[in-house]
């Protein structure tokens, strides 16, 4: 019996690579369509080249998430999205359901903790996942059965992938991140502790438990760091892991294509004037 597939979409990884990877794009009524047209030209080649079993396209929702709740200055050195992005996410989200695939956003809940759920569900169900993603955190998802494409540049990381990548193994990366912070995020690391020092002590000590073990046999300016950080290592551990046990709502089944939509999805690309690819799909036969 074939193993079954399912493939997720980090949506909101797609949504700001389209918007700052590809030119600017107007219709003729001056809306922005750029990132619409980049999202939807990414999910098309990507279910062209594994065409899955099961389907998903998850965003972060608007608003404060549980990580702000566990710590006011997450995210918060990032500048409001720009206008010209933000007025693209609705019709976005329009054309992908009308395509039939699962769009999945949960108010609260970031991105990468429902992709972390959904994908463990389904290895448990028996699947493979792949994850369609930029994000360098989702690099401790991966397994044998969990692997990371990144569509920008066609990019595999399997397990071997990220210990090429990071240097450690994925079930390593949580400790790795919680050393090194993340800048992106806002999220406090060691202060002069980078990935080299992060991979030469867990090669050396094995675990971050190991290491805050050790942490006053570490010698020089980094050991004297390290254990300054001490009061603050659980909450950045916190921060860094993403969540497998959110009550999604959601299994396998909702995650199977739904029909299109021919009249709202011809409709709405007639509106953003994406007539190549409503040739491609007249060509189809599904428009």
């Amino acid at each position: 019996m074939k193993t079954k597939l399912l493939v997720l979409v980090d949506g909101s990884s797609y949504l700001f690579r389209a918007y700052h990877a590809l030119p600017e794009l107007t219709n003729s009524e001056g809306h922005q369509t750029g990132a619409i047209h980049g999202v939807i030209t990414m999910l098309r080649r990507l279910l062209r080249r594994f065409d899955p079993d099961y389907f998903g396209v998850v965003f972060d929702p608007p608003g404060k998430t549980l990580r702000s709740n566990w710590y006011p200055q997450y995210k918060a050195n990032r500048p409001p999205m720009p206008s010209e992005l933000a007025v693209q996410i609705k019709p976005l989200h329009q054309i992908i359901r009308a395509f039939g695939y699962p769009l999945i956003q949960i108010p609260e809940i970031e991105a990468d903790d429902v992709l972390g759920t959904l994908a463990e569900k389904a290895v448990g169900q028996g699947a493979k996942v792949v994850i369609s993603t930029g994000d360098k955190d989702l690099a401790q998802l991966v397994t044998g059965e969990i692997t990371l494409i990144n569509t920008m540049d066609d990019s595999i990381l399997d397990v071997s992938g990220v210990r090429e990548k990071f240097g450690v193994n994925p079930e390593k990366i949580v400790d790795y991140l919680s050393l090194i912070g993340d800048k992106v995020d806002n999220i406090p690391g060691v202060p002069k502790v980078g990935p080299k020092t992060a991979v030469k002590w867990l090669a050396e000590y094995g675990t971050l438990d190991n290491i805050l073990r050790q942490a006053p046999n570490i010698k020089g300016k980094v050991g004297e760091n390290l254990r300054e950080f001490l009061p603050k290592m659980e909450l950045t551990r916190r921060l860094v892991t993403i969540l497998k046990d959110i009550d999604t709502g959601l299994g396998l089944p909702d995650l199977c294509f739904r029909d299109q939509n021919a009249g709202t999805l011809k409709s709405l690309l007639e509106i953003y004037e994406f007539n190549t690819l409503l040739r491609e799909l007249g060509e189809e036969k599904n428009l």
